[in-house]
């Protein structure tokens, strides 16, 4: 009797069929954290333990989801937020997720080391990326890549700031990838794991090459595979970075300058005053210092020290569109969700991030509803349930 396939209907479902077709070493490096993982299970959980305030008998026949942006308008608070090595995922990933944020009116934020360039995530379409940064030693690199990503359209830079220095990830450790990028050390010597998803081999393996960091190719030119570009990112992060480094990135780049993976109010205050236009209240997911508090717990004491002086988005622990209402009724304007859209493009490449988006979506609509909003400017403390 054939299995019956259900139709994914949750981050999770996607999050089960991505494990499935992904060899080991490629599911856990999206899926895990740093050392124990603490803080990748609180960003999830703390979110979780939020409750909602039902309210009910008011008129929401309307529901109005949409948002406004660095200038556009958005059908909901949500970004796609940039994760390196995606097109080791599934097949040209970058572009197939670029696809489905233009399909949901979203931005989609294209990583420093994803495996497609900023020019082929730009031939997509017209509409405009976001462009994600890592300061690196050279600055004549990062000139550049500033250059390239203007030419190709992109308005809005987000600067992540806290990879100076590399987390460790012990699943990485154990299926022989090391650093912080996750590069297939050994990828052409074809471990059993990767023989035995014969899916991902065909789709990705053979028709996803080049399997290079396509926004640093010219960089390394002897580079062939994702590992041959390790040493040179290694020796590339700079610890050095500074708040100084703000200024001079302000100073070249003229466009909308986010700076992701603020944790305190005191680093928010810095960044508002070394010119961005907003920050992202993240701890890189919970792949860089464990134990840290997570990105939701943060939040209200971010947006306290920020006081209207910049824009505020959120990452990491995002699964749902009630989670995004959470956010919002903690101070956030949007949010940024990374690895749920990966799990979806693994699973099913473009339909399966399309279908994702549309189910938050759903979800978004159908907690505004119950808990009495009909706009997000309705969305507040009041949303939620302090068990008052």
């Amino acid at each position: 009797m054939p299995t019956l396939r259900l139709a994914p209907a949750s981050h999770e479902d996607y999050r089960r069929l991505a494990e499935k077709r992904l060899p080991r070493a490629l599911f856990d490096y999206v899926d895990g954290g740093a050392y124990g993982e603490r803080t990748l299970r609180s960003n999830v959980a703390d979110l979780e333990a939020l409750k909602l305030r039902q309210q009910v008998l008011r008129d929401v026949s309307s529901i109005d989801t949409t948002a406004r942006l660095f200038g556009r308008r958005l059908d909901m608070p949500l970004a796609l937020a940039p994760v390196g090595l995606a097109g080791m995922m599934a097949r040209r990933a970058e572009t197939q997720a670029k696809r489905a944020a233009d399909s949901a009116g979203l931005p989609f934020c294209l990583s420093t080391v994803g495996i497609c360039s900023i020019e082929e995530v730009a031939a997509v379409s017209d509409i405009p990326f976001w462009f994600q940064l890592y300061m690196l030693r050279d600055r004549g690199p990062v000139r550049e890549l500033l250059a390239r990503a203007a030419l190709a359209g992109v308005r809005t830079l987000v600067f992540t700031v806290d990879l100076s220095v590399v987390g460790a990830r012990y699943r990485d450790i154990r299926n022989g990838l090391s650093g912080s990028l996750g590069p297939l050390k050994r990828f052409r010597a074809g471990p059993v794991s990767y023989l035995m998803h014969p899916g991902w081999l065909s789709d990705v393996a053979i028709g996803g090459r080049p399997h290079s960091f396509g926004n640093l190719t010219e960089y390394v030119p002897k580079a062939t595979t994702p590992a041959d570009f390790k040493d040179w990112i290694d020796s590339q992060l700079d610890p050095g970075v500074t708040w100084s480094d703000i200024e001079w990135l302000r100073d070249i780049w003229d466009g909308d300058l986010v700076i992701k993976g603020v944790l305190s109010p005191r680093d928010a205050r810095m960044a508002v005053d070394s010119g961005a236009d907003a920050v992202i209240v993240s701890n890189h997911g919970g792949r860089q210092l464990d134990g840290v508090a997570s990105s939701i717990a943060m939040l209200p004491r971010v947006v306290e020290a920020v006081d209207g002086r910049a824009g505020l988005l959120m990452d990491g622990g995002v699964r749902s569109g009630q989670d995004v209402v959470k956010a919002l009724a903690l101070g956030a304007q949007a949010v940024l969700m990374g690895r749920p859209w990966v799990y979806a493009v693994a699973a099913r490449g473009t339909s399966g991030v399309t279908d994702l988006l549309a189910t938050m979506k759903g979800e978004l609509e159908v907690t505004m509803a119950l808990t009495g909003a009909t706009t997000l400017a309705e969305i507040g403390p009041d949303t939620l349930d302090h068990g008052a």
